[in-house]
């Protein structure tokens, strides 16, 4: 787990494209501390540490770069960051957030019994969010240890081979696994 430093800890820079931190010198404490799951180091992007702080968000448990499917089935390169309070979805291209989702808005995960990168965050009150990573299963633990710790709440988990999901409000789709000589094959349909 990384701690969020204080608004002194984290340097200004100026709004130029991303660039990491320098190493710190071997006796000078680092802003933040790397966890296992901070795989982008995200101390080293003030954009991003910013939106956590304003938000109230105390620790980051997963950071990474995924994959967003869009309700057109695009696929979209994007940082996904879990913390203890909310699920941020960044565009790394504009330094923007393009969502948050509170951890309490979140009513199930679903994913298949194949394995494969693609799972679905179910959000009842908004609409679902159709990831892809290689960490999925990494990922999908961050979520229920946060939501066990902020509500004493297990996040329900659905494995399935086929499930429906809703990209947009009034848009419902299919996603349908099947195993296939050489991997498994993924299938979206509208329903």
């Amino acid at each position: 787990m990384q701690d969020l430093p204080e608004d002194d800890d984290v340097q200004d820079q100026d709004s130029s494209p991303i660039q990491p931190e320098p190493e710190p010198e071997p006796d000078q404490p680092q802003s933040t501390k790397l966890s296992e799951g901070d795989y982008i180091h995200v101390g080293a992007y003030p954009f991003m540490m910013d939106v956590l702080r304003k938000q109230g968000d105390q620790a980051v448990l997963f950071a990474d770069k995924i994959l967003k499917v869009t309700g057109s089935e695009k696929m979209k390169s994007r940082v996904l960051i879990a913390t203890d309070f909310a699920i941020y979805i960044f565009d790394m291209e504009t330094n923007s957030l393009k969502r948050r989702i509170a951890l309490a808005a979140v009513d199930k995960i679903c994913m298949s019994e194949l394995i494969d990168h693609f799972f679905v965050v179910v959000v009842p009150t908004e609409y679902d969010l159709l990831l892809v990573s290689t960490r999925k299963n990494q990922i999908i633990t961050a979520f229920v240890e946060a939501t066990i710790k902020a509500s004493d709440y297990e996040l329900e988990i659905v494995s399935s081979n086929r499930f429906e999901y809703n990209p947009a409000a009034d848009l419902v789709k299919e996603l349908e696994f099947e195993e296939v000589e050489g991997g498994v094959k993924t299938r979206i349909s509208r329903k």
